[in-house]
C-alpha cells in the first residue's frame, strides 16, 4: 500500500528561551526528543522552523524606550515631527510611539482610514459612505472625525486607538495634533520632518514625500539600525517587526540569523544523516476574511532560511488534469496518468494551463504561514514547528 499521508505540521515543545541560550542545540535536541516520544523519523527535506521571537530572545535583541527616543532626537534633530500611517496595535506600536514622543516636543499623528495598513478599522466603509466622506481625497481633523463618527473602539481589543495614541503622546510631555488622511503628502502641510510608520508600502511613501518637498523622511526601518547605548538593533529592519516586551521596552526582530539556520541544518545532518531545511518565521501572510485583518505586521514572513527553501512551488493542478487532460479516465487509470504527468513535468510551469490556480508565492511565505498557524501566538508552548512531506507530491511513495 502506498503512503496515505501527505504534509504534516507538528508543533514541538521546547524550554522557555532566555538571552544567551544555545538555540541551535536546543532546537536540534527538541526535534530529536520529539521524534522519539512521538515515534516519527526525520527524513530528507523535512523542514524545521522556529519563531522569530525565540531567536530574538536568545540574541537578547531588546531595546528600551529611552534608546528609541535618543535615536529619534539624533536623527531628526527637530522639535516637531509627523508620524504617519502607524498600525493600530498596543503590541506593535504603543512602545514605539512612546519613544518617539519622548524624543520631540510635538507629534502630528496622521492616521489612515477607514483602516490601517493591515486592516484594523477606525471606522467602517458603511460609516464613511453614510457620512459622505471620500477616503481617497478628504482630510479630517480630530474634531471633524469625532463629530462624524464619535468614539470607535476596535472590535477585537475594545480600544479607541485615536484616544489611546493621543494619550500616549501627551503622557510623555509632548503636544499632539491628530489628522486623518490616506495621502502621505498631507503631512507636509503640518511639518517637513516625517517618520513613515507603514510596513509594506514604506518605500513608496518615502519616495512620494521626498518628491513633494519633505526635508527629512525616515521610516521605522531607519530607527535603531545600530545599537544605542548598548541596546538591541536590526540593521535591515530597524524597529519594524518589533513587539512590546515590558511597559518600557520592545523585543526587536532578530538579526543575522542565517548562521543559526545553517548551524541547525548541520547539526541535524550529523545527528540523523538527513538533510533538512531550516527557517525562522514571523507573522504568516494571510488575511482573516471575517475580521478583515491581514496578519502580516512583520516586514517579512521569513527573516532567515536555508537555501533549499528558496523559490516558489512548481506544481500541477490535479483537478485541472482530471477535468481536462484525463476527463475520460477513472480509478487506477486516472491515478496512473496523473502520476505520470507529475513525474514528467518540467522545472518551470509558469504560464501552462495545467498549473493555473496553483499558488505562485514564495515557499518560505507559504511554509511560514503554515508554521504560524501551527504554533499560534498564545500559550501552546510550541515555538518550534516540524513540517514533513511539504515537498512531496502524489507520485512519491
Amino acid at each position: 500500500m502506498g503512503r496515505k499521508v501527505g504534509t504534516v505540521s507538528r508543533g514541538i515543545r521546547g524550554p522557555i528561551i532566555r538571552e544567551g541560550d544555545d538555540l541551535a542545540s536546543i532546537v536540534t535536541q527538541s526535534i530529536l526528543e520529539a521524534s522519539k516520544s512521538d515515534n516519527f523519523e526525520v527524513r530528507d527535506r523535512d523542514i524545521i522552523a522556529m519563531t522569530e521571537s525565540i531567536v530574538a530572545r536568545a540574541q537578547g535583541n531588546y531595546a528600551d524606550v529611552d534608546a528609541i527616543a535618543k535615536d529619534i532626537r539624533t536623527k531628526f534633530g527637530t522639535d516637531t515631527i509627523g508620524v504617519i500611517f502607524p498600525i493600530l496595535s498596543r503590541n506593535r506600536f504603543s512602545m514605539l510611539l512612546k519613544g518617539v514622543a519622548q524624543g520631540v516636543k510635538k507629534v502630528v499623528l496622521m492616521l489612515s482610514f477607514p483602516s490601517d495598513e493591515v486592516g484594523n478599522e477606525l471606522v467602517t466603509l458603511d460609516q464613511l459612505d453614510e457620512a459622505g466622506v471620500n477616503p481617497y481625497s478628504d482630510v479630517l481633523t480630530l474634531e471633524q472625525y469625532r463629530a462624524l463618527f464619535g468614539e470607535n473602539k476596535h472590535s477585537f481589543t475594545g480600544v479607541d486607538y485615536v484616544a489611546y495614541y493621543g494619550e500616549i503622546i501627551e503622557a510623555e510631555g509632548a503636544e499632539v495634533e491628530i489628522v486623518f488622511s490616506n495621502r502621505c503628502e498631507t503631512i507636509l502641510n503640518y511639518t517637513k520632518h516625517v517618520l513613515a510608520c507603514d510596513i509594506h508600502s514604506r518605500a513608496c511613501t518615502k519616495r512620494i514625500l521626498k518628491r513633494e518637498g519633505a526635508e527629512l523622511v525616515l521610516g521605522l526601518d531607519d530607527i535603531l539600525t545600530e545599537s544605542v547605548d548598548g541596546s538591541g538593533y536590526n540593521a535591515e529592519f530597524g524597529l519594524l517587526g518589533s513587539n512590546k516586551s515590558t511597559e518600557d521596552s520592545v523585543k526587536l526582530f532578530p538579526h543575522n540569523s542565517f548562521g543559526l539556520v545553517e548551524d541547525i541544518q548541520k547539526r541535524m545532518l550529523e545527528a540523523t544523516g538527513k538533510h533538512v531545511e531550516v527557517m525562522v518565521y514571523g507573522d504568516g501572510a494571510f488575511k482573516d476574511p471575517m475580521g478583515k485583518i491581514w496578519e502580516l505586521a512583520d516586514p517579512t514572513v521569513a527573516p532567515a532560511y536555508t537555501k533549499g527553501l528558496e523559490g516558489t512551488p512548481n506544481e500541477l493542478k490535479l483537478k485541472y488534469l482530471a477535468d481536462n487532460d484525463f476527463k475520460d479516465l477513472t480509478g487506477e487509470a486516472l491515478k496512473e496518468a496523473i502520476e505520470a504527468s507529475i513525474k514528467e513535468k518540467g522545472d518551470d510551469l509558469v504560464g501552462q494551463m495545467a498549473a493555473q490556480g496553483t499558488t505562485p508565492r514564495r515557499i518560505v511565505d507559504l511554509v511560514g504561514s503554515l508554521c504560524d498557524l501551527t504554533s499560534g501566538s498564545g500559550d501552546k508552548g510550541t515555538p518550534i514547528v516540524f513540517v514533513q512531506g511539504y515537498f512531496d507530491n502524489l507520485s512519491d511513495e
